[in-house]
């Protein structure tokens, strides 16, 4: 290379650049070929039992012992009157006496909280991406999200905020993989009204570039969230959700 001009060498230096770059990559080739074949075969056929994970003997006790706990939690005003840090699950229980949900003051919760009216979990942001789970015990996500129904029953229609209260459970540390498992369990247990017959009282406001899609049934019964006001996609039928939830309440009883 002594008697080449400057050029010359520079554009042997890359070919051997690109030489060496195109072994290296030959031998990465081969190193993923060797891992595929060393790989356990695909499966020729299915069978839906190798897919079921059986349920381990303690599990059903777990959560029973956490709707227990639940259960035996205080009931508050909704919201709460003290902001508190912390996410978990919570229940939402009308005592109305009169109007459509009458029942539930006049018999199913006239002397204690038996039955609620909605079931949901407050998470923090990023929880279900294992992201900043450690903030769960910082963060006021439970209480804020609770504040933010209390919002949504005082601005609809037809509502009384004081015929509302809720209870709730902190889910911290390992216990807040169980987050989903519990409330998954109280929504069976109790089939509350505003999670299995009336969908869209969690809703959140879906921002202005998203207020075409379908308006929930439960702001169709209980207009005045002023972000559901501006919906302008299709509207359900306001007779018959009132239809479903006297059905509803007809064969409502106490767990």
């Amino acid at each position: 290379m002594r008697y080449m001009n400057s050029r010359s060498q520079a554009i042997v230096r890359c070919w051997k650049s690109a030489g060496d770059l195109f072994s290296h990559n030959c031998h990465e080739i081969e190193i993923i070929k060797l891992r595929r074949l060393s790989m356990p075969p695909l499966a020729q056929t299915f069978d839906r039992k190798d897919h079921i994970f059986p349920c381990p003997p303690g599990f059903r006790k777990i959560l029973d012992d956490a709707i227990r706990f639940f259960s035996g939690t205080p009931v508050h005003a909704l919201p709460p009157p003290i902001k508190f840090a912390g996410s978990g699950v919570y229940a939402i229980y009308c005592i109305a006496t009169e109007g459509l949900y009458q029942k539930y003051g006049n018999e199913v919760n006239k002397y204690s909280y038996q039955v609620p009216i909605y079931v949901g979990k407050a998470v923090p942001q990023g929880w279900r991406q294992s992201r900043e789970v450690h903030l769960a015990t910082v963060y006021s996500t439970l209480f804020s999200r609770l504040r933010q129904h209390a919002r949504s029953i005082n601005e609809g229609n037809g509502l009384t905020l004081s015929d509302f209260t809720c209870r709730f459970m902190i889910l911290e540390g390992e216990t807040a993989s169980l987050t989903e498992a519990v409330e998954a369990a109280l929504i069976a247990l109790y089939s509350p009204l505003w999670n299995s017959v009336i969908d869209g009282f969690g809703n959140h406001n879906p921002g202005r570039e998203r207020r075409t899609g379908r308006i929930s049934q439960w702001d169709t019964l209980h207009p005045g969230r002023s972000w559901a006001a501006e919906m302008t996609g299709e509207r359900p039928l306001r007779n018959q959700i009132v239809k479903r939830v006297k059905d509803y309440m007809a064969g409502l009883r106490q767990v």
